[in-house]
């Protein structure tokens, strides 16, 4: 076996965390201000297409966000490999993931006809449904690279060399938001293409990232050094094991974020001003959000190179720093959102000039961005948390008790909300707080408990046992 050269080091802290940490959060902040430039152009642009933005976009990630899960757990198998010190078995990883991204894109594709369906039945205005139907097609375009990307991503943020990861996302979304821009207003001697525009400017973003880790993935001294194309081949033992540990955290991204779905299409029947509202706000928390995911990514690559070393208290030790930190950062958020909620709303301040009432909808969210504030500490945890359980193959867990919290809870009260008893914006975001809250604290109880510390995600005790019987075997013979 080949090493890396890491072995018994020692505990590297808030350094080492924030080394791959804050490109990962750079990387994730960038696609939050990618998003949040988009929503803020269509609000510019027209009323009807800001508010099918949110919709559409929320239900197209919820369609692929189980695909790129999925391909994307090689990250899990990558960082465990490499803590091992196994570099070939870093690329024969990465190749599962590669080979399961291009199976999954037609399959992807063909999931169009449901999203328009979900869509249909969401109850929204003919003329927002239509402009949604026609943004949720295109951006189905976007799915195999998101995909593709996720898997190749996963060869560089297992290793720890996140840099990579944040210098071609910056690129990639760089070239979106401009292209964003040039397209919905028809700008440079572009065509004016409004939503249609902001959807095609999203397609040609995601798959440069994936070209660009490709070029480095593939080139002469990774290459040398790993692998690469040799080991571009089915693999079925990894294969299968990435198969039933990545499966569960692909179905627990699909759950979960179609529960929100849920939440955000049921929010839209409310009326135009608990639609804009909402909007507003959940555009506004992706500066929040977004960062946490990918301090997430970076508790599971630490947890889980940790345990590819054997050192399981590290491995918790560092958990509990990203969930510290991550907690800090977003303290800090939320008490802008408190203390200048009119900033952010002025971003918006063309779409209040519409058919929405604008001093109603100055004090809605306002209202809703003091939840934010609240709901993101307890988000810190969440999404870091469960990110450590991921990274130790704790993937079961967090699929079952997520989404039958989801579901159990958040989307079964909310129709019973908003559709039995019609309730306004305010209840229905207070009832998902409350959905926070229960996660919150189940992950941390989860935690605490160190029962992920006995999963053996490499199958390192099979291994270990069938090297001990054949030398018990050999020593008979002889």
């Amino acid at each position: 076996m080949q090493t890396t050269g890491t072995e018994e080091r020692p505990f590297g802290g808030w350094r080492e965390l924030m080394k791959v940490a804050w490109p990962l959060i750079v990387n994730s902040g960038t696609f939050a201000v990618l998003n949040f430039s988009d929503r803020m152009f269509l609000s510019w642009y027209g009323e009807a297409e800001f508010r099918a933005s949110l919709p559409s976009g929320i239900l197209f990630f919820t369609l692929v966000c189980g695909f790129m899960a999925l391909a994307g757990f090689a990250n899990t198998f990558v960082a465990q490999m490499w803590g091992a010190g196994d570099k070939e078995g870093c690329a024969k990883a990465t190749a599962q993931g590669i080979i399961f991204s291009v199976l999954s894109f037609p399959l992807i594709m063909a999931l169009t006809p449901v999203g328009i369906g979900l869509l249909r039945l969401s109850g929204h205005a003919p003329e927002v449904l239509a402009l949604e139907e026609h943004y949720l097609r295109i951006l189905m375009w976007c799915g195999g690279g998101m995909t593709l990307s996720s898997a190749l991503g996963s060869f560089f943020s297992g290793r720890g060399r996140t840099l990579v990861i944040m210098w071609a996302n910056i690129f990639a979304n760089g070239i979106n938001i401009l292209l964003n821009y040039a397209f919905i207003f028809g700008k440079w001697g572009l065509p004016e293409m409004g939503i249609a525009g902001a959807g095609w400017a999203t397609v040609i973003g995601s798959w440069i990232s994936p070209v660009l880790f490709a070029l480095l993935y593939f080139s002469p001294p990774v290459n040398r050094e790993f692998g690469t194309w040799r080991h571009l081949r089915y693999n079925g033992w990894l294969f299968r094991r990435m198969i039933r540990f990545g499966l569960p955290a692909g179905i627990h991204w699909l759950l979960d974020v179609a529960a929100f779905t849920a939440f955000v299409l049921l929010v839209g029947r409310l009326g135009a001003v608990a639609h804009v509202a909402s909007n507003i706000a959940l555009s506004v928390n992706l500066i929040a959000f977004m960062p946490m995911i990918g301090m997430g990514m970076a508790a599971a690559i630490l947890v889980g190179q940790y345990l590819g070393r054997d050192e399981p208290e590290l491995a918790e030790r560092m958990g509990w720093l990203a969930a510290k930190i991550g907690t800090g950062y977003i303290a800090a958020i939320g008490l802008t959102f408190l203390l200048f909620p009119g900033a952010y709303i002025s971003l918006f301040a063309r779409d209040a000039a519409g058919t929405v009432p604008s001093g109603e909808l100055l004090g809605t969210v306002r209202i809703l961005l003091a939840m934010l504030a609240f709901w993101g500490l307890v988000d810190a945890f969440v999404l870091t948390l469960s990110g450590a359980l991921k990274g130790a193959g704790d993937t079961h867990f967090v699929m079952w008790f997520q989404s039958i919290v989801a579901w159990g809870f958040l989307v079964l009260g909310q129709v019973v909300i908003v559709v039995v008893f019609e309730a306004d914006v305010l209840v229905s975001w207070a009832w998902t707080l409350c959905y926070v809250l229960i996660l919150g604290a189940g992950f941390t109880l989860r935690f605490r408990s160190g029962r992920w510390k006995g999963i053996d995600l490499l199958d390192r005790r099979a291994n270990v046992a069938a090297e001990v019987e054949t030398t018990d075997d050999l020593s008979t013979r002889l």
